[in-house]
């Protein structure tokens, strides 16, 4: 029973950071209708530069700040540099340009910070809570993890469905030529969809940095289960990204518990797999949504 638990609550915790990537990616697709695999660079420079803030400062949340406003620069900075040019193009050639954008983040954090793997505090403590004389595997740090994302996703949800801004940015990713006509500047709500996209990413890098090394390929296995934690909650839908996330993490969690680690990986790809041929929507996006 003890195993059950401590293996739930470090499902919970690897979810969270799934769900906070999954969260970067649903809102992108909500405002701008583009996958962004380029997420995980946008994440991992996000992350070197809170790591480079901490050492000069020695204060967390100096450096969480500083990561969370760099994310909102280099979403703004990339949609109107890179995506900008191809916006009208097939949305084949989007999907490009940001996979060519992952290779270059990397290579200038390479460039930049080298390719040694440095290490990165955690916000609060690491030792579990003591429940009824047993210690479990969730912590003070864990708890603020949980709570963050949780928090974003409400305010995202919030964005979305209830104000103006929100419905500007869906207006400008369905129909951006009818949106204009309205009066709705499609060009600067896609840059706000991008700044805030990659604000949450710098969140996400933050809080999965202390769980990995930093280096400029340490987030990519980050990106592929916050892509499909997205996939099975639906990319449209901010709650779905966090229960996908939790639910992803839940599952591979019990994988690599019960039937080892190295079968993680193909589970996330059974999960999107079957996700995809019963509801390819996700589990939490009507069809008439999609349609709005």
């Amino acid at each position: 029973m003890e195993r059950f638990v401590n293996l739930t609550l470090s499902g919970v915790t690897t979810g969270v950071i799934y769900a906070a990537a999954a969260l970067a990616l649903v809102l992108i697709w909500r405002s701008t209708r583009i996958v962004n695999f380029a997420q995980g660079g946008m994440m991992m420079i996000t992350s070197f530069v809170a790591y480079s803030v901490l050492q000069a400062s020695d204060s967390y949340w100096l450096a969480l700040a500083v990561a969370l406003v760099a994310g909102f620069l280099l979403g703004a900075v990339s949609e109107r540099v890179v995506i900008r040019p191809v916006e009208n193009a097939p949305p084949l050639n989007a999907v490009i340009v940001t996979l060519g954008l992952l290779i270059f983040l990397q290579a200038v954090a390479g460039m930049v910070w080298g390719g040694e793997p440095r290490s990165y505090p955690f916000a609060f403590g690491i030792q579990g809570f003591e429940v009824g004389g047993m210690t479990l595997l969730f912590s003070s740090s864990d708890l603020f993890a949980v709570l963050a994302v949780v928090v974003v996703m409400a305010l995202l949800t919030l964005l979305f469905r209830g104000t103006s801004i929100g419905l500007r940015m869906r207006a400008a990713a369905f129909a951006p030529e009818t949106a204009r006509i309205l009066g709705v500047r499609v060009n600067r709500t896609l840059t706000l969809g991008w700044a805030l996209a990659a604000m949450v990413g710098a969140l996400a890098g933050v809080l999965v940095a202390p769980a990995t090394f930093i280096s400029p390929n340490s987030f990519d296995p980050i990106l592929v289960f916050g892509f499909a934690a997205a996939v099975l909650g639906g990319l449209d839908s901010p709650l779905g990204a966090v229960v996908g996330g939790l639910t992803l993490g839940l599952l591979l969690s019990y994988l690599s518990g019960y039937a080892g680690s190295e079968v993680v990986t193909l589970g996330a790809l059974v999960v999107v797999i079957v996700v995809l041929m019963v509801r390819p929507e996700g589990l939490f996006t009507s069809t008439a949504g999609r349609r709005v």
